[in-house]
């Protein structure tokens, strides 16, 4: 490092503190190290090191720009980790990387030391070749879509055209070291964008090996290996500049500022997302997530709305809900004595005691469910194919069409190099690549099979243990509010046995899948670990298809007891069913008098925003926490004491996994809002608003807390587009049986059409409740003691089903009405699947998965580039043979003029032949 004393010193010092910080005169000027820190003061002898401005991206000279940065600390193994990184540098730098290093004295907690790295003009070419990286070569000319009408109208959702479309449109080619007067390199230093010089980087540091020159030490590769060991202690490319204000050196680009000015405050809920800004800083798998979130939200708007037409609907029909308005009635429902729910403990009870659930069912249990679920099944499959088209746009937009090959070829993951020793022909590429033998790969999917297999299980078990829950503790809430209306006066009337059942249950099995959550995360990362997927692509997909499995079990597991299961295997009084059998005691539960919808909402909205608040909870309460303390600890303002790349230190790590589980949050709740929708038509609402601040918080994160993470290229949201479509075609079954045997839709309408005289509603309680004789009940479903208010002359009590009376000569059989009312709900289940089904597929006939501009653009893209190749290759030929003819030795018989026509002749059959 430089070194300068005296009068010679200050002078320099002044001189490149002009030259490289321009804005001396800001207000925030603490940024860089003042002048009286510079100089020396009279009679000191110690030199001082020179820095004009902690806050920059570049080296030292002011030149060169740090592209990725190591940090690591001495401690009691120093002396084999030193070994390792000094093996390791030593192959970085004959890679033709540029290193430089931060001394710990130079950090704020004089521990740590940083590695600065610089990738030069050679090797980001030589691997912009390897990788085959598209860069631009010619200014498009194709004019962008035209505005549509009523323009605008979308202004104020508009960002300016700078971040919207922060650099020109471009005709890219893959790039070839050896053409590279083909390419638009206006500035060696500036052709790759950081993002795509921190991503070369990370393809070398991931593929260097640490071990000594002529050892064959394979598995000690990598800056992986060199981070789980703790040789480094972290690795990331830096930021550009701070967040909330400017870069101050005008060669800094300062997206991360316009990020967060435009997109990562939440003021800006209602503007467009800076798309092509978001992948140009954090490359396209970063910016193809957040284009689906987006469009994920504004689908979710029309779905909500509808949701919210059709809860109003259930609101303004209130009054005119007759079964609620018989089961309220003293004359009707107050004199109808009912069964006792459980054994021994739980008394006969009224039917008036339900009123308010009753009430509170119709809201969701009405005509207009019927219309939202078939609606959301026609929505889902706009939603996926609108989607699809979108995609198909931004992979042409961002040059991600061809991408999918070289994914497959070129992203080889480290670990399987490193893990797999043996070797084999690659029949395509002609060269040896690693492979696993067929027999470890059938072990290893055999023991991952066995542990999946293992935890779904266990989550079965704790399903199973929270069914046997509300079965025991259904029997104490009943016994504490045996007569709601005359012993708890003041939320009595709120709260039904049914009701703090149903509610206690939904929050512990929240609980339970919170827990499991945490512990399948770690055996789900660990199991594909131990797999070895060959590719990133590969793992990711994998990890995927095992994460959603568990969170489908884990997560919906409890919905689908209450909607298919809860109340349908009952039995009847003096022959009730048992969940373990009669020894057991714990009688199978049987539906709330208003219906088992009421209890499936129940369930869902716990689960679904409970989910979605705790998520919340974690990712913007927290950081905000932690940011507090920071700034308690005198962190106001980092940039006055800390370099750029200690700033980027102390933020959170962007993992590999990072969007994984954005995704697998936006799908679980994609499942919520479409698979059970049936029953809580405001659920598409909830989850808007949960995701237009769910964006809003994900930019944040990634603009404030999170390092830069290693940019990365992806064409489309991969495996999570099958699994999309797989809930989309579950859902149209999931509601239509929700439709048919959780709610009471059916009944109502076979008792309106089929029984009832003058298409009134009248009379429907009592004909869907079944008449027992009291005195042929057994001892042990009695209740042990008897309420004041229950008559002992009343020799008969009701239960919900359709049997004979006692005395008829079927008696407790089922009537031909139940089986009238099962063949309507399948005929209703087959009809509206197949009517929303043929919709679904000629919706998705109808609608080109790529539209047509899109096609037409790339077609003319296509022609466009192969021919600038061919007048490229022309003119490299043309001038080839102008200097071979100027090489050749003049011949004394054959004059200069003859050699011009020759010449000109070998033009013109080359071009003919071109």
């Amino acid at each position: 490092m430089r070194r300068i004393t005296g009068k010679a010193k200050d002078e320099t010092l002044i001189e490149l503190q002009s030259a490289t910080d321009p804005h001396t005169g800001d207000d925030h000027s603490g940024n860089g190290v003042s002048l009286s820190e510079r100089v020396t003061l009279p009679g000191h002898a110690e030199t001082d090191k020179l820095q004009p401005n902690k806050d920059t991206v570049f080296f030292r000279d002011g030149v060169r720009r740090i592209d990725f940065v190591l940090s690591y600390v001495d401690d009691k193994d120093g002396e084999k980790k030193q070994e390792r990184r000094r093996e390791f540098e030593a192959n970085l730098e004959k890679v033709g990387l540029e290193l430089e290093t931060e001394d710990k004295s130079d950090s704020k907690d004089q521990k740590t030391y940083f590695l600065k790295i610089h990738a030069p003009w050679d090797v980001l070419a030589t691997y912009a070749d390897i990788l085959k990286i598209k860069v631009p070569f010619k200014q498009s000319d194709i004019p962008h879509s035209q505005d549509v009408p009523l323009d605008w109208l979308s202004r104020p959702f508009r960002l300016p055209e700078h971040i919207m479309r922060p650099q020109l449109d471009y005709f890219t080619y893959p790039f070839d070291k050896a053409k590279t007067d083909f390419f638009l390199i206006n500035d060696k230093d500036t052709f790759f964008p950081p993002s795509t010089r921190n991503r070369i980087v990370f393809y070398i540091l991931a593929r260097c090996p640490y071990y000594k020159e002529g050892r064959k030490d394979k598995d000690k590769t990598g800056i992986k290996r060199l981070l789980s060991n703790g040789t480094y202690t972290s690795a990331f490319p830096l930021h550009d500049c701070r967040y909330w204000k400017r870069a101050r050196n005008a060669e800094c680009e300062s997206e991360r500022f316009n990020l967060y000015k435009h997109w990562a405050r939440f003021l800006c809920f209602y503007k467009e997302q800076p798309l092509n800004l978001i992948r140009k800083y954090y490359g396209e798998k970063i910016g193809i997530y957040f284009a689906w979130l987006g469009f994920y939200t504004e689908m979710l708007f029309f779905a909500a709305v509808m949701g919210l037409i059709c809860f109003t609907y259930g609101v303004l029909s209130y009054d005119d809900n007759i079964s609620s308005k018989e089961i309220c009635d003293a004359n009707i429902g107050g004199s109808i004595v009912m069964c006792p729910l459980c054994d021994k403990k739980c008394p006969f009870w009224k039917l008036n005691s339900t009123c308010l659930s009753s009430w509170q069912s119709h809201l969701f249990d009405n005509e207009g469910t019927v219309f939202f679920a078939i609606f959301m099944g026609i929505w889902v499959t706009l939603f996926l194919e609108f989607w699809k088209r979108r995609q198909a746009r931004l992979e042409y937009e961002w040059d991600l069409v061809d991408f999918e090959e070289e994914q497959q070829q070129l992203q080889i993951r480290p670990e399987f190099e490193i893990q797999c020793t043996n070797r084999r022909l690659n029949k395509i590429t002609q060269e040896m690549e690693p492979y696993l033998p067929i027999t470890s790969k059938c072990a290893r999917f055999c023991l991952s099979t066995a542990t999946v297999v293992f935890w779904i299980s266990l989550i079965v078990a704790c399903i199973i243990g929270v069914i046997a829950y509300r079965l025991a503790v259904y029997a104490a809430f009943a016994s504490i509010i045996k007569d709601p209306m005359r012993k708890i006066q003041v939320v009595g009337r709120f709260i039904t046995p049914q009701l703090a059942t149903s509610v206690t249950a939904s929050c512990i099995n929240f609980v339970i899948i919170m827990i499991l959550n945490f512990f399948y995360e770690r055996v789900a990362v660990w199991i594909t670990d131990m797999e070895i997927p060959k590719t990133h692509l590969e793992y990711e997909n994998r990890l995927t298809m095992k994460m959603f499995l568990f969170q489908f079990v884990n997560y919906y597991s409890s919905c689908f007891y209450v909607a298919f299961f809860k109340g349908k295997f009952v039995g009847f009084p003096g022959k009730y069913s048992y969940m373990f059998g009669t020894k057991s005691n714990l009688r199978n539960e049987e539906c709330d008098p208003g219906g088992c919808l009421i209890e499936l909402t129940t369930q869902l909205v716990i689960v679904m925003a409970g989910k979605q608040l705790w998520g919340n909870i974690q990712e913007a309460l927290l950081p905000l926490m932690r940011n507090w303390w920071s700034s308690r600890k005198g962190r106001h303002h980092p940039e006055n004491h800390y370099s750029r790349w200690e700033q980027d230190h102390v933020l959170q790590n962007f993992s590999q996994l990072g969007l994984f589980y954005e995704y697998l949050e936006m799908v679980v709740q994609f499942g919520f809002i479409t698979l059970f929708v049936a029953s809580f038509p405001l659920a598409p609402l909830l989850a808007l608003f949960n995701n237009i601040l769910e964006i809003r918080v994900d930019a944040w994160k990634f603009t404030t807390q999170f390092r830069r993470p290693v940019a990365s290229k992806a064409r489309n949201i991969g495996a999570w587009q099958e699994i999309l479509n797989a809930v989309a075609i579950l859902s149209v079954v999931t509601n239509a049986f929700i439709m048919a045997f959780t709610s009471d839709m059916i009944p109502r309408m076979v008792y309106l059409y089929a029984i009832s005289e003058g298409t009134s509603m009248r009379g429907y309680v009592n004909n869907s409740l079944s008449i027992y004789n009291i005195s042929q009940m057994l001892a042990n479903n009695m209740p042990e003691a008897e309420d004041d208010w229950f008559d002992n002359t009343t020799a008969t009590c009701r239960y919900r089903d359709y049997r004979y009376p006692p005395g008829h000569e079927k008696a407790y059989d089922h009537t031909m009405q139940f089986w009238h009312i099962l063949a309507a709900k399948m005929a209703f289940i087959i009809i509206m699947e197949h009517v929303v089904f043929v919709v679904k597929f000629f919706v998705a006939w109808m609608i080109p998965d790529v539209p047509s501009d899109v096609k037409a653009r790339f077609k003319r893209e296509r022609y466009l580039i192969q021919e600038y190749l061919h007048n490229y290759e022309v003119e490299r030929l043309k001038l080839q043979l102008s200097a071979s003819f100027i090489t050749e030795p003049p011949s004394e018989t054959s004059p200069m003029t003859d050699k011009h026509e020759v010449l000109s002749d070998k033009h013109e059959v080359l071009s003919e032949c071109l």
